[in-house]
């Protein structure tokens, strides 16, 4: 099970959730009262092990940002969660020079309906990963609220054919082991459910939270 702890913004939350077992860490480049600069970003992830993934996230921000942002703070990955396409993925995803490198589109579940034909269309994207989140209002991510469930199963068995599937939307350490038994995704994102306040975390909240997701691990 593949968990990231997303939203971080200082380097004591950012070791506490390796500590707690996550694989990856995710900063926030895009408008939110968790952004970071990449400067910031370098700072902390000069100070993480190499094996812990570390991923940007991005909102509608043009390729040169991205790529500039990928090396200034040295990133392995990047999460688009804006209208980017199958289009804007392959441009992307040629252009970057560090490899192996973790790519994920996240899609808001507006609507079953929606997420698979979303899905669809980004087959040819270059994606390795797709991230399903909850829709809240203006929001594209980090609103604590999680998408309907019982209606997200035959959503996540498609796009599972084809890409790995990241759950996130207002997961806990009281509900992610539920999430895990229902859509046996490949991994789960987290950020409110761990914080204190927006942008610091709770780290007993970040142990419970791997806690729960790890020990429920399916197959």
């Amino acid at each position: 099970m593949w968990i990231k702890i997303c939203g971080n913004t200082n380097l004591e939350d950012a070791q506490a959730a390796v500590e707690a077992g996550a694989d990856a860490l995710g900063f926030i480049f895009a408008p939110s009262k968790r952004r970071i600069s990449p400067r910031e970003a370098a700072a902390i992830v000069g100070k993480l092990p190499a094996k812990v993934e570390k991923i940007g996230v991005f909102v509608n921000q043009s390729p040169e940002i991205v790529l500039d942002t990928v090396e200034k703070a040295r990133l392995t990955g990047v999460q688009l969660h804006g209208d980017e396409d199958a289009v804007f993925g392959r441009e992307l995803l040629q252009r970057v020079a560090r490899r192996p490198f973790r790519f994920i589109k996240a899609l808001r579940m507006t609507s079953p309906d929606q997420a698979i034909t979303r899905g669809a269309e980004l087959q040819d994207g270059g994606f390795d990963a797709v991230l399903l989140d909850s829709a809240s209002g203006a929001d594209r991510g980090g609103s604590g609220e999680t998408f309907v469930w019982n209606e997200a199963e035959p959503v996540v068995r498609f796009l599972g054919r084809k890409f790995k599937v990241i759950v996130a939307g207002g997961l806990t350490a009281a509900n992610v082991a539920k999430a895990v038994e229902l859509f046996q995704p490949w991994g789960v994102d987290v950020v409110s459910g761990v914080e204190s306040e927006p942008g610091k975390k709770d780290h007993e909240k970040l142990r419970a939270f791997v806690s729960a997701a790890k020990n429920r691990v399916i197959g």
